[in-house]
């Protein structure tokens, strides 16, 4: 066994344990935004709770900062906020909520050790929770599940727990039960010490909402039948062994379960005492090869995400970048993998969702901002001394395109900068074609809500006001020059080379990509995404 004494900085293995990196999975509207907020206010981050609802005198979210957002109480962004709880460092990325930011969400994924999934109450999993959780699954992720909105009408627990466990293959494992039907919440049984934590209201929710503890007996004279029917319910639970095992929620084959009402920041402290005493701490990360980095090796980190538009004064860009191992020194001079290139670590800052502040040093499980780090792009991996390069992230599959051209072709240049910069972000692909020429782009999404935030950013960031054409296309296939030949003059086919070099050929409907296919056996048609972003995405 490695004892501190036998590394050359015994700091690094003492913060790493101390680090809890996770990300909030959700389908939209299920409140992970004011989760989010919830939690940050518990741990003392903030001192008042902002919400997305718009309601007059709350403050603006910390991780929902776009003006896109702010306006449709949705997030499209990842953001990264860091604070501290009692004597761990908790590492929040928030995730978009939205399935058209797929591709976002699974490079968030790839960066964090644990995910929360927030289930509302009366909806159970819906369709974008799944497709999240089954990414977690495919990565190996340990989910800890919240299920929120416990003050309003919804399913019964037990109902709720079958669900899960049918739909996830997870067995649930309460730590709380709810005392009070939903909509209708007293408080929660915590399972574990048998004691009543009362619910409270704040007004608004928009600060801390304190918990009253009472014993069993307390709890039996004050809420009677409610009190009697959970004690009863857990019991069930305990009968089909529906109780927290550390080892079996680390390997993957329970979740752990809380009730809360985050607009109420009631049940939150739990969660957030959950995530200390059971979510990993940072560990080994799988480089390229397949062999485990160890946290106590010297420096290294990969890139999951590139954001420009943070700082609205400068208009800089950051590349986000998971610490995986060692100490990180600002200043330090790293090499970039993909080049072999030295690397200099000047502007490095500390992310509190938009809020950015200089950082000195981080430890694994840390996410750090690295500022105009223009030679860095999403999957880049850096490292000192010891070469490691970590697994590439994929692209997925785009299934929706526009044609793109400046409305004020005067204006050109902030119209190519701001194009090349949202490539360079992973915001969009884009492709170009010799027929309609380097000037005239086609972009690729997952979702058509990408181009709003494309026609957002152009106009606010580069100050570009662009025109968009639907094209007829709804599938990709990469392909070769040789096949780019005879596809080049097919009906319903157009080539295009993305901005990575890859050829690309977009088809009408996914029939006649079939009937193309079956007519000409022997072209190169590859889909896009490997197997784990087509499976589970």
């Amino acid at each position: 066994m490695t004892t501190l004494a036998d590394v050359p900085n015994p700091q690094v293995p003492r913060e790493a344990l101390r680090r809890r990196t996770f990300a909030v999975i959700s389908h939209p509207d299920a409140g992970k935004s004011t989760l989010t907020e919830a939690l940050l206010l518990h741990a003392r981050a903030i001192t008042s709770a902002g919400a997305t609802h718009g309601k007059a005198g709350r403050s603006g979210t910390v991780s929902d900062w776009m003006e896109m957002e702010k306006a449709r109480g949705i997030s499209v962004t990842s953001a990264a906020i860091q604070f501290e709880y009692h004597d761990a460092v908790i590492n929040l990325v928030d995730t978009p909520g939205h399935a058209d930011f797929s591709e976002d969400t699974f490079r968030v994924l790839s960066a964090v050790d644990a995910a929360v999934m927030l289930v509302d109450a009366a909806k159970g999993l819906e369709p974008q929770t799944m497709k999240l959780f089954a990414v977690c699954k495919q990565r190996g992720l340990p989910v800890i599940t919240v299920i929120n909105k416990w003050d309003r009408p919804g399913d019964a627990p037990l109902a709720l727990m079958d669900e899960i466990q049918t739909r996830t293959g997870l067995l649930p494992t309460p730590l709380n039960w709810p005392v009070g039907e939903a909509g209708d919440l007293r408080g929660v049984l915590d399972r574990r010490s048998g004691d009543f934590l009362r619910y409270t209201r704040t007004a608004g929710g928009a600060t801390v909402a304190e918990s009253v503890r009472l014993d069993a007996a307390d709890a039996a004279i004050e809420e009677g039948p409610a009190w009697t029917s959970a004690v009863e319910e857990s019991e069930l639970l305990d009968a089909e062994s529906q109780n927290h095992d550390s080892e079996l929620f680390l390997d993957g084959q329970t979740t752990p379960v809380l009730f809360c009402a985050a607009v109420a920041n009631f049940g939150v402290q739990q969660l957030l005492d959950t995530l200390v005493e059971f979510a990993p701490p940072a560990e080994a990360r799988i480089d390229i090869d397949g062999n485990p980095r160890k946290v106590t090796s010297p420096f290294s980190g990969f890139v999951f995400k590139v954001q420009s538009g943070m700082n609205s004064a400068h208009r800089d860009h950051v590349a986000f970048v998971r610490v995986c191992s060692g100490e990180f020194r600002r200043g330090m001079v790293v090499t970039h993998a993909a080049t072999g290139r030295p690397f200099a670590t000047k502007y490095a800052q500390q992310l509190f969702g938009k809020e950015r502040t200089v950082t000195d040093q981080a430890w694994p499980g840390d996410i750090v901002g690295l500022v105009n780090a223009s030679a860095l792009r999403v999957g880049d991996s850096i490292f000192e001394d010891e070469r490691v390069e970590f697994p590439p992230l994929p692209l997925f599959s785009p299934e929706h395109f526009r044609a793109i051209r400046p409305v004020d072709s005067s204006k050109h240049k902030q119209f190519r900068r701001g194009i090349d910069q949202l490539d360079h972000e992973g915001i969009i692909q884009v492709m170009r074609s010799e027929v309609r020429g380097e000037q005239a782009p086609v972009l690729g999404a997952v979702g058509p809500m990408q181009f709003e935030v494309v026609e957002d950013r152009m106009v606010h960031d580069f100050h570009a006001d662009i025109r968009m054409e639907a094209l007829p296309y709804q599938v990709a296939r990469k392909t070769d020059r040789e096949s780019a030949l005879v596809l080049a003059g097919t009906r319903q086919v157009e080539v295009f080379t993305r901005s990575d070099g890859t050829l690309l050929a977009l088809f009408s409907t996914p029939w006649r990509l079939q009937a193309i296919a079956k007519e000409n056996p022997k072209l190169v048609l590859i889909d896009i995404a490997n197997a784990t972003a087509d499976d589970f995405m």
